[in-house]
């Protein structure tokens, strides 16, 4: 998870050797503070110091490296284990086929960055307790980019190539990676941007139950003017993410 992650590195030690009470048994920021309040001793992650050789390596020269015999690899070992072939659904193809073609027809350029949420954190417990508004950190996420895409309208854009034209759509309509088990959709959060946080999480929740049911209507996910994939949740920092044309950007 982010925070567990975030804490480990902040002091520098390594944590996957403890049980994890988490869903899946995942390791949980809870998990390591109480592991540390009752003084487990850790394996530290910092780099250790380096120390002068007196003799240095030997470094082969040119002549040497290239009379090098090549390396030899040994064939793949074939077992006689069971397995079984499964056909590609229908949503799958469809998926591997734009995506391919997006891949391959639409420039990819990818930007990241860190960002401190320990303030967002705050904010989500107040909600929980004071107003009682349980919001998840992507439901956050989908707010801060619905607004951010509203202050830079250049982004929320789609393209056309067969009139070579951009358009700025005048609505903010968030799509949101879920999967089910035939393959990832996307339904959309329309008008995000206008959205509270608690009709937000509403929202996803009531869309995400009836994509995995796959129950939802053509226009529910066809569209949308910006994807946000997130496996964060999974201990994920980044991915490079593919465009969904004609939209012009999405966040992973």
């Amino acid at each position: 998870m982010p925070a567990t992650s975030h804490l480990a590195r902040s002091k520098q030690i390594d944590v996957t050797s403890l049980a994890g009470t988490g869903k899946g048994g995942r390791i949980t920021k809870g998990d390591v503070l109480t592991a540390i309040s009752q003084g487990t001793v850790f394996p530290s992650t910092a780099a250790p110091k380096k120390t002068p050789s007196s003799t240095q390596s030997a470094v082969p020269s040119p002549v040497a490296a290239a009379s090098a015999a090549p390396p030899s690899f040994s064939a793949v070992p074939v077992t006689d284990a069971s397995f079984e072939d499964t056909k590609a659904s229908s949503m799958r193809k469809v998926i591997a086929k734009r995506l391919t073609e997006s891949k391959a027809t639409v420039p990819h350029f990818y930007a990241s960055m860190k960002c401190e949420l320990d303030t967002l954190m705050v904010f989500r417990k107040m909600l929980a307790a004071e107003h009682g508004v349980k919001v998840s950190v992507n439901d956050l996420i989908i707010k801060s980019a619905a607004l951010a895409l509203r202050d830079v309208p250049e982004l929320n854009a789609s393209y056309n190539p067969k009139t070579n034209t951009t358009s700025l759509n005048p609505t903010v309509d968030v799509s949101v990676a879920v999967a089910t088990p035939g393959g990832l959709i996307t339904p959309i959060v329309t008008g995000a941007d206008q959205r509270g946080l608690g009709d937000i999480t509403t929202t996803i929740k009531e869309l995400a139950g009836r994509a995995r049911e796959g129950k939802l209507q053509p226009h529910e996910y066809q569209g949308g003017t910006f994807s946000l994939s997130n496996l964060g949740m999974f201990g994920v920092s980044e991915f490079s993410a593919v465009i969904n044309p004609p939209q012009a950007v999405i966040m992973a």
